[in-house]
């Protein structure tokens, strides 16, 4: 394995995430692939809102309920 171009060794760990999600957040969807088991757990949740729209919540009050019940709190 090839030395890094960029050198992050000086970089604490919360550091290190926060670049990480920086560089995730810089890419756009069509430049992430998905595995065929994404791709098909993707397509079949869009059938199951095709079928029903009004099934299933918006993303942040299911994550609020998971951390609800897991004595968790997200940030904002």
């Amino acid at each position: 394995m090839s030395a890094p171009k960029l050198d992050y060794s000086s970089l604490s760990a919360p550091e290190r995430l926060r670049l990480v999600e920086e560089l995730w957040d810089s890419l756009m969807p069509d430049q992430v692939p998905l595995t065929s088991a994404q791709a098909e757990e993707l397509d079949r949740r869009e059938a199951l809102h095709d079928a029903d729209p009004r099934r299933g919540q918006p993303w942040r009050k299911a994550l609020d309920e998971i951390e609800r019940q897991r004595g968790m709190r997200h940030p904002g």
